[in-house]
């Protein structure tokens, strides 16, 4: 899954999360989860769809964020 770091971050920050917040969201530890955000790591379909919905995400930001490269192909 590609992944948009900057835009994650954006969105995570700017509704008050911190990245130990989504980490226990997800089920992971913190380091997991810094290694995921900053794409050292994959994440999930299902961890995108629990981010999705704690940061009440809309469907064009999961897309800009999880799957930016599939924007390039539209």
């Amino acid at each position: 899954m590609g992944l948009c770091r900057n835009k994650l971050k954006a969105a995570r920050t700017l509704r008050g999360f911190s990245q130990a917040d989504v980490a226990r969201v997800i089920g992971v530890s913190l380091a997991t989860y810094n290694n995921k955000e900053n794409g050292k790591k994959s994440f999930t379909v299902d961890d995108a769809g629990k981010i999705a919905s704690t940061l009440k995400l809309s469907p064009q930001e999961v897309i800009e964020i999880f799957f930016p490269h599939q924007l390039d192909v539209m």
